[in-house]
């Protein structure tokens, strides 16, 4: 019995004395780290106990690696318009929406603004919930009738966006400044309703150079996100959905839209990069600004022009359009049937440090 209570004991007269011993030596003490150490004796160590910060990936949203591409035309420029010339580029790391925003997920923004539930959560960064006006956030549903001549587009203008089967189809009828109220309420929504001390960055409209890079799925010369040049697989199956032929819109089996999730992923794993609708981006539309912009992650952004760049061609459009490099435009405040968006976020990192694992922020 005596032995069991000495070997039961000694535990904790080693851990009395290594707690007695230690401080003795300074390694136990309570005078803090040895950069407030150094602090106190006049060095710069830089403020301690900062909190750490891992950029995690939102959700439906892929990394795009950084890389160098050569950005513009990749075939014949049949438009005559000379202004993709080709220019070496190089990107830094960003997300982007796998998908083309659908019509649930642009009707979650206008709910949050109806029903008044902007300002949950405790926002870190911004200090007040953003001022939306629910009636020019609505989406133009009468795009199907006026931007056709002649058109029965009557049945898609009642129940295109407000009926259950058109959940998962991309939103249409949205203006490029309707797109950018979208991108701050996402913002917001992220930023107010996690507990963290440090902010994502904002989602936004990738730029022209962004879209065409993650376009070309990593490829450094593509005409089509599959690469190209045909417009059809092994199979003789159509990539995407666009207007085949002098006007076989159903030859790939959608004779409007398609689900934002159809047809195959490009080599970033992004859906619908060419055709079903065609994308707002950032930068403003001006003929040469290829000359103008430079080669690292360029922008031409110009608030006095209203010509705002769309990417990708639509169901609408011959396969031109779908080309990786064909550059369109319209006004920033005019909806169509054939325009939609997908947003983007900045990485604040590395491309070897992008986080593919989890859709939900890292504790801090």
């Amino acid at each position: 019995m005596y032995k069991k209570m000495k070997l039961h004991l000694m535990p904790v007269v080693v851990g009395l004395a290594v707690a007695t011993l230690l401080p003795g030596c300074g390694l136990l003490n309570k005078k803090g780290t040895s950069s407030e150490k150094a602090n106190r004796r006049g060095e710069v160590t830089g403020v301690p106990k900062r909190s750490s910060w891992q950029q995690n990936l939102p959700i439906d949203m892929v990394p795009v690696k950084g890389g160098t591409f050569w950005m513009g035309q990749s075939d014949e420029d049949i438009a005559y318009t000379q202004s993709a010339m080709n220019k070496q580029i190089t990107i830094s790391e960003f997300f982007m929406d796998k998908y083309e925003v659908s019509n649930n997920k642009y009707r979650q923004f206008l709910e949050a603004v109806k029903n008044g539930e902007l300002a949950t959560g405790t926002p870190t960064t911004l200090k007040a919930p953003p001022t939306f006006n629910y009636d020019e956030l609505r989406p133009d549903t009468t795009v199907w009738s006026t931007s056709f001549s002649y058109h029965y587009g009557d049945p898609l203008m009642e129940f295109y966006f407000d009926h259950p089967a058109f959940d998962n189809y991309p939103v249409v009828g949205i203006s490029w400044d309707q797109a950018q109220k979208y991108c701050e309420w996402r913002t917001y929504h992220l930023q107010a309703n996690d507990e963290f001390e440090f902010d994502a960055p904002n989602f936004r409209l990738a730029s022209e150079a962004e879209w065409e890079y993650a376009a070309k799925g990593g490829k450094d010369v593509a005409k089509y996100p599959w690469g190209g040049p045909y417009l059809k697989n092994k199979r003789g199956c159509l990539m995407a959905n666009f207007k085949p032929g002098r006007g076989n819109y159903i030859d790939d089996g959608f004779a409007y839209t398609a689900p934002v999730d159809v047809f195959a992923p490009n080599g970033f794993g992004l859906y619908n990069m060419s055709g079903n609708v065609a994308e707002w981006v950032l930068d403003a539309y001006k003929a040469t600004s290829r000359v103008d912009t430079w080669d690292l992650d360029p922008i031409y952004d110009d608030p006095n022009e209203p010509r705002k760049i769309v990417r990708g061609g639509s169901w609408k459009d011959i396969a031109h359009y779908l080309e990786t490099s064909t550059r369109t435009y319209e006004y920033q405040d005019v909806a169509q049937a054939h325009i939609g968006f997908r947003t983007a976020m900045t990485f604040m990192g590395r491309s070897g440090s992008m986080d593919v694992r989890s859709s939900r922020r890292t504790k801090r």
